[in-house]
């Protein structure tokens, strides 16, 4: 039983869910019509939950909430930044497998 939890950003929860969070949050910027958002969704998935006592992760539709991509130069998507508080950790673009994205955050994370 998955016990996962993506939580769902906008422009308006941005700060306090990700600058206020007590662990790292990555954030997935994607969109409905994202070909490439759809197949790192279950990643992202296994990821809350494999992580959840790390990370929290967090989604923002980039069409529904236009200030915080721009906030941050999204140029394409999917984008996920990796945040310590309100300072960015780590980046990567583009679909990426279950364990790129975990040697990633277990590189990010030990720092």
């Amino acid at each position: 039983m998955k016990i996962t939890k993506i939580i769902e950003l906008t422009d308006k929860n941005f700060k306090k869910e990700v600058f206020f969070s007590e662990k790292c949050v990555l954030v997935d910027f994607w969109a409905d019509w994202c070909g490439p958002c759809k197949i790192l969704s279950p990643v992202l998935e296994d990821i809350a939950e494999d992580y959840f006592e790390r990370i929290v992760v967090g989604k923002i539709n980039i069409d529904m909430n236009k200030k915080i991509p721009i906030k941050y130069s999204i140029r394409g998507i999917p984008t996920l930044l990796l945040f310590n508080k309100n300072k960015i950790i780590g980046t990567k673009i583009g679909v990426i497998s279950k364990m790129e994205l975990k040697n990633f955050l277990d590189e990010k994370l030990s720092h």
